[in-house]
């Protein structure tokens, strides 16, 4: 993406991810005409009045288009995807946001304009939703996931990594199946941890003023992810079942190892086990400190 160069950017979904990228386009090149579509009428008129996007749009506009970027949940993006290749021009570069990657590529792996995807996921985000989510600098040293890049004609991956560099995104390449399995652990099961462990409190404290007036820092940022889009979340557990299933399985195992502890009162246990989960803080130090040693170069 050139700076002050015309060039129409439609975004399809304008929720935190898709308005996100909207502001930060709109910096990276204050020419570019940014075009909105959105199943919500009221979703497009809140970003224009947001200053998100320049326009609404439809489908019809397409054709117009020199960038698509698809922010909506990822079940639409198997069908929606094939239906924007069939339209767009031969140079127009079409990505996809999505936080499942296997079943979006096997959707477009035989599509005679294969070349103008990338398939990528900027992993980035809070727990809020819509429009009025949306922030600047989101993705700033922020790893992008971008899959099957090898199918991608070399000269749209160049302006969508001059894009993403400019968004200051560290990139990192890995095939579709890889990418599933890695975010089933990382993001998925703590996605369903939250839920399910704000759903558990709930239950239990009928008295809502009691989980208000209790409930400290540690469960404030435990259930934080509780407050995600179901719309979003459930098809992402659909599509990524097998491996969110396999690690699932693993914490469900890992909790009832401590239950059991507990159960027979083997608190020497429940110190090492934690003790040994402790080394995690050195695991992050050193992911953040790579991050940061990658990102400076």
């Amino acid at each position: 993406m050139e700076d002050n160069e015309k060039e129409n950017v439609f975004i399809i979904g304008l929720g935190l991810i898709g308005g996100s990228l909207a502001l930060d386009i709109k910096k990276a090149n204050a020419a570019a005409v940014i075009y909105g579509i959105d199943h919500s009428d009221a979703h497009l008129e809140e970003a224009l009045q947001l200053g998100i996007i320049d326009r609404k749009a439809g489908f019809e506009a397409l054709p117009e288009a020199d960038w698509v970027i698809l922010a909506i949940p990822v079940d639409k993006m198997v069908s929606v995807l094939p239906e924007i290749l069939d339209i767009v021009k031969e140079d127009a570069v079409v990505l996809d946001v999505g936080s499942t990657k296997e079943q979006i590529c096997k959707a477009v792996e035989n599509h005679p304009k294969r070349r103008n995807f990338i398939a990528t996921h900027p992993i980035a985000g809070t727990e809020f939703s819509g429009p009025s989510a949306a922030q600047e600098k989101l993705f700033e040293g922020k790893t992008n996931i971008i899959c099957e890049v090898e199918k991608t004609a070399f000269t749209i991956q160049e302006k969508a990594l001059q894009l993403f560099k400019k968004l200051k995104m560290r990139i990192r390449y890995m095939d579709p199946k890889s990418h599933d399995k890695h975010i089933a652990y990382v993001s998925h099961l703590s996605h369903i941890s939250s839920f399910m462990l704000g759903k558990t409190v709930i239950e239990e404290e009928k008295n809502e003023r009691d989980i208000f007036d209790m409930a400290g820092s540690g469960f404030e940022s435990t259930v934080r992810l509780a407050k995600s889009s179901p719309a979003m979340w459930t098809p992402i557990f659909q599509q990524n079942k097998e491996m969110v299933l396999k690690s699932l399985s693993e914490y469900i195992d890992n909790l009832n190892n401590f239950k059991e502890l507990l159960v027979t009162e083997d608190f020497g246990s429940v110190y090492a086990e934690m003790e040994q989960t402790n080394k995690i803080k050195e695991i992050l130090k050193g992911i953040h400190l790579r991050k940061e040693i990658s990102y400076g170069e």
